[in-house]
């Protein structure tokens, strides 16, 4: 499962010409060098793409996470909780620990319409770029400790760490970790972590790329979940949410 769609802004798109002969080559040549640059730039181009000019203040985006904005966000806090952990009904998402890249993209994706949600899309539409990159900035700094959870079935785990791993190459599904890191643990900055999220959030949103109603990362995550049965999304989601070993220590390493 993959929320890799790293193109979306800031992509290179040359005008459209018609060289010729040694032109045309020079031209392919030159094309291929630019792709090439910009895959070796990697991270650090997708960051600055998405950069206001600024270095993000965490400070503030506390502030935003606490009060909300004065024009009409509410606080993150009333439904992901201050440290960003939520709650374990997994209605909401954990955030804690995601990386500020990616945060920052699905809260623009919701006021572009190319996420769906009645609460988040009129919220992200309400924050401007800053406090984007300072709400992001600010939750993806915390490393807050997992809520305790009621086991899930062993035998779900299992499948659902079947799915994670190997994937099916009957089926042609590709597994999770392949895109989302070993155990889950993320892929910064475009990719976020599974490990110890909410199964009830994982399955959910699986859900809404099976029925068109996520419209990000069409060509991965839309095809890889059109491709789970129910049950296959319920292991996948369980075995991630017990999954933190992992990610609790790629958290303290990042914190050193």
């Amino acid at each position: 499962m993959s929320f890799r769609r790293l193109g979306r802004r800031g992509g290179f798109h040359p005008p459209y010409t018609r060289p010729v002969g040694r032109v045309e080559r020079s031209a392919t040549r030159l094309l291929a060098s630019a792709v090439a640059v910009f895959s070796l730039l990697g991270a650090v181009t997708l960051v600055q793409a998405q950069s206001t000019g600024r270095e993000p203040d965490a400070k503030h985006g506390a502030v935003i996470a606490a009060q909300g904005t004065p024009a009409g966000a509410p606080p993150c806090a009333q439904c992901h909780a201050f440290n960003g952990v939520s709650d374990a009904s997994g209605a909401f998402p954990r955030l804690a620990g995601q990386s500020a890249y990616y945060l920052a993209d699905q809260l623009q994706e919701f006021a572009a319409g190319e996420r769906t949600s009645a609460p988040m899309t009129p919220i992200a539409k309400a924050l401007s770029p800053h406090d984007i990159a300072d709400v992001s900035a600010y939750y993806a700094s915390i490393n807050a400790p997992f809520l305790p959870l009621k086991a899930p079935d062993p035998a779900l785990v299992k499948r659902g760490e079947e799915l994670a791993k190997i994937g099916s190459a009957e089926r042609r599904i590709q597994n999770c970790d392949n895109c989302h890191g070993p155990e889950g643990a993320g892929e910064p900055p475009a990719i976020p972590y599974l490990a110890g999220q909410y199964a009830h959030y994982i399955a959910f949103t699986l859900q809404m790329w099976q029925q068109g109603y996520r419209k990000n990362s069409l060509d991965q995550m839309g095809v890889m979940a059109k491709k789970l049965d129910d049950q296959e999304i319920a292991a996948v989601a369980a075995y991630y949410q017990q999954v933190k070993a992992t990610l609790e220590t790629a958290q303290s390493h990042r914190n050193d």
